[in-house]
């Protein structure tokens, strides 16, 4: 197999459309479909239909009629685009949040980098473009067949499975000891319903001045994990926040926000790492011992709530069907294969 150099890691397609490559599809009204060229084959809507043959040997952003005469924009599609449309089992990190991720975490060329909570791929991706080739990823997964849906997505986006990235299945404070050596990982990134209970094996794993972020849907959440980095000693201040993307309306002097945007999706909480031995330097602000009293944040130490057994469920998020991750993962194992 093939492995892609440094220009064209990543997606890596170039030049004019192949067979196998991803195409969107943009019709008059903005309706994106995304279709992977095969000889012989047409895309079908009720308003007529499209040969794969008409797009074949075509250079990327061309424009093709179908047999209705209705024209179609035909590009690759981004890993934004891909993100948002590929088949997937668990809820996915939207792009504004991945984009933050790499940024604020620092993702560079050749770094090592360990990840839990995969999903469905889509933040992996965005680590994979991040650390290049040279780098590597190490990424835990609890569930099997998430694993499973995400190596699809991987490989069907990549063209082949990313020389940069190993996916493990297995609890991460469990596996994470065995897999990489204390002190040598540059940036990890947690995506998981309880990031506190990682902190300590996080610890022994990071690179003093290495970065850990953890992405969280709820404040109870938020604050937990803030407290626990606080408590343990090893991390500096945490920082916390979220972004909001809202897309605008461009048509003649008709500009305005959409009614629609991309609001809550998560938080971002971070810290870097000291070095050993070191105690982080005391706060000057504290909050008062009145006010933690008067309103104890449930799931913060000192609150009388359940310490574990945390589930998507107490976070109000909608319960997988069984059924659906095991057609998905299916139907990715069988679209990915080459």
């Amino acid at each position: 197999m093939t492995q892609p150099d440094e220009t064209s890691q990543g997606h890596g397609r170039r030049g004019v459309f192949v067979v196998g490559d991803r195409v969107q599809l943009t019709d008059p009204k903005g309706r994106l479909h995304t279709i992977t060229l095969e000889q012989g084959r047409e895309f079908h809507t009720h308003h007529g239909r499209l040969a794969h043959d008409d797009l074949i040997g075509r250079p990327d952003g061309s424009v093709a009629d179908n047999s209705s005469g209705i024209a179609y924009l035909a590009l690759r599609p981004l890993l934004a685009d891909y993100v948002m449309s590929m088949p997937r089992g668990a809820a996915v990190v939207y792009p504004k949040d991945a984009g933050q991720i790499v940024m604020m975490a620092d993702i560079f060329p050749g770094a090592r980098v360990v990840e839990a909570g995969v999903g469905s791929g889509a933040l992996s991706m965005s680590l994979l473009r991040a650390i290049g080739v040279h780098g590597e990823l190490v990424s835990f997964e609890r569930r099997e067949d998430f694993a499973d849906i995400a190596r699809g997505n991987a490989r069907a986006f990549f063209g082949q499975d990313h020389p940069a990235w190993r996916v493990e299945v297995g609890d991460l404070v469990e596996s994470l000891p065995g897999a990489v050596e204390p002190g040598s990982v540059d940036r990890v990134v947690l995506d998981m319903l309880a990031p506190w209970e990682c902190l300590d094996v996080v610890a022994d794993a990071l690179i003093p001045g290495g970065v850990l972020i953890c992405y969280v849907a709820t404040t109870t959440q938020l604050s937990r994990v803030a407290e626990a980095m606080r408590a343990h000693g090893g991390f500096t201040e945490p920082s916390a926040w979220e972004s909001l993307v809202r897309g605008w309306h461009l048509e003649g002097l008709a500009v305005r926000p959409e009614h629609r945007m991309h609001g809550h999706t998560g938080f971002l909480v971070s810290s870097r790492r000291l070095a050993p031995g070191v105690q982080p330097p005391e706060r000057n602000r504290r909050p008062s011992k009145a006010n933690v009293d008067a309103a104890p944040v449930p799931g913060v130490p000192g609150a009388e709530t359940p310490d574990d057994d945390w589930s998507a469920a107490d976070l109000g998020e909608r319960a997988i069907s069984e059924k659906r991750v095991r057609r998905v993962r299916r139907s990715v194992t069988e679209t990915s294969e080459p």
